[in-house]
């Protein structure tokens, strides 16, 4: 619900600031506790964000922060280390790493200093109503599209492995159709979890999901002892769609570049976007404190690192300069281990989506009921609102993947670089870190460097178009 009292967020009448405020005092002692709610003015009730108490423990927290940051692009990591090399590219993804975590540090101490728990209503504090607008907007689209890759992953990999299971033509059969898979999936087992009144009830898919993928983990290094170097298997070990190249060989590049390069780094650079989710898991978590969620965020975003990065070394390190960006399309299709690989990939991807599709709801209750008390009716019909949508766009909208490339190469540097450096900037008062101080440069540069990277991300996606070669694409 909105603020509607100043006072109750540390705001004087005029704009100016009340240093005595609990939350700017706290701010000054590290941030230890999460603010207002727990320490109201004498003789004024807590300003409680939500109606209810965290109960989400810090596991199942760590859980669907880390299942909102692994997205598809991981099948396309080991691409990526192909085009930049070994060393090249886990130093790529380190800084990506630590850049992501302290975005969501400069989220946290935001968040701290005026006692909100709402990416949307920070943008409302920092930029006022048109700032609660563009961050609602910026999440929508950009978990939209998160929610319409996943589906077509669903569309495209759903027919084929059931129709290799039971030894059927996917084109032949009706009930084969990725179109009919997708609405089924959504109805069975997205819509049920969708509905879930609170985020920390998903802790027990999301674990489920992060097991999955932890299979597809394991599976691949498995494949890199068995195979060997694969380069140059005949068609029964490895099928390839492409003649491999004549520079193809077992040898790891530690550096290199090429024209792809431009494309694969960007998408390295957006692996880690788990932006929207962090306030809202912040939210249901038990003895929330400002410590203890970044710790959440830091065990997240580190062993998503390590399942990145050994993915990727294995992927490569099988495949070496002939890997194609979907990684899973090397592998034979009828090795059964690789279907049940595949299986787990679009079990874990399913499952991610009511977690994507939980701040799209917040942010549009955020916009359009700030001050509505929680209602099942309205709950509900988000939901079924939002995954008609994705539905009708998936199975209607051919060019999907490239409308959502431009809000991807959007959205995600906004919500990773310049949303929280601006409100860092914006909300942050002068007095307690003045404009010119370390902490506020260091905010500033890292707008900057969004926007550089947006710019860079749309640069190369136009001259992409431009050019009629592909790209690769994921989460």
């Amino acid at each position: 619900m909105e603020l509607q009292d100043p006072k109750m967020n540390g705001a004087l009448p005029g704009g100016a600031v009340d240093l005595n405020f609990p939350a700017y005092s706290s701010y000054r002692q590290e941030h230890e506790g999460f603010l207002p709610s727990h320490s109201p003015s004498p003789g004024r009730k807590p300003a409680q964000f939500m109606d209810f108490e965290g109960k989400t423990s810090f596991g199942m927290s760590v859980f669907n922060l880390s299942n909102a940051i692994m997205g598809s692009g991981i099948l396309g990591l080991a691409y990526a280390m192909a085009h930049t090399g070994v060393l090249f590219f886990l130093a790529l993804l380190l800084c990506i790493a630590l850049l992501s975590s302290y975005s969501i540090h400069l989220l946290l101490t935001c968040a701290g200093v005026v006692g909100i728990r709402a990416y949307e209503q920070l943008g409302q504090r920092a930029l006022g109503p048109a700032g609660k607008v563009v961050v609602a907007a910026v999440i929508c689209l950009h978990n939209v599209g998160a929610m319409s890759s996943y589906l077509f992953i669903i569309k495209s990999e759903l027919p084929l492995v059931i129709g290799t299971f039971l030894d059927m033509d996917p084109e032949g059969d009706w009930f084969l159709k990725g179109n009919l898979l997708i609405i089924i999936v959504s109805v069975l087992i997205i819509l049920p979890l969708a509905l879930m009144r609170h985020l920390g009830y998903l802790g027990y898919t999301s674990g489920l999901s992060l097991t999955c993928m932890l299979f597809f983990l394991i599976s691949v290094i498995y494949k890199k002892f068995q195979l060997g170097c694969a380069v140059g298997h005949n068609e029964t070990e490895v099928e390839r769609k492409s003649p491999p190249s004549l520079n193809t060989s077992c040898e790891a590049q530690m550096f290199t570049a090429d024209s792809q390069m431009f494309y694969t780094v960007p998408i390295m650079a957006f692996a880690f976007v788990c932006h929207p989710e962090v306030l809202p898991i912040y939210t249901e978590l038990c003895r929330p404190s400002k410590r203890r969620m970044q710790a959440v965020a830091n065990v997240s975003i580190g062993a998503m690192f390590c399942m990145y990065a050994l993915t990727a070394t294995f992927g490569y390190l099988t495949f070496y300069s002939s890997v194609e960006a979907e990684m899973l399309h090397m592998y034979s299709q009828q090795d059964l281990l690789i279907l049940c690989v595949r299986l787990a990939v679009l079990l874990a991807v399913t499952l991610t989506v009511p977690v994507v599709l939980f701040p799209i709801r917040r942010a549009l209750q955020q916009l359009l009921f700030p001050s509505k008390a929680f209602s099942w009716p309205r709950h509900v019909a988000i939901a079924l609102i939002l995954l008609v949508l994705v539905n009708v766009l998936v199975i209607c909208v051919p060019t999907i993947r490239d409308i959502f490339g431009v809000i991807g190469s959007t959205s995600a540097p906004s919500l990773i670089f310049i949303l929280p450096s601006v409100f860092y900037l914006r909300i942050v008062p002068s007095e307690v870190e003045p404009l010119y101080s370390w902490p506020k440069i260091q905010a500033l540069c890292f707008g900057i460097l969004g926007v550089l990277f947006m710019a860079i991300s749309l640069g190369f996606m136009f001259a992409n178009w431009a050019t009629g070669q592909s790209h690769v694409s994921g989460h």
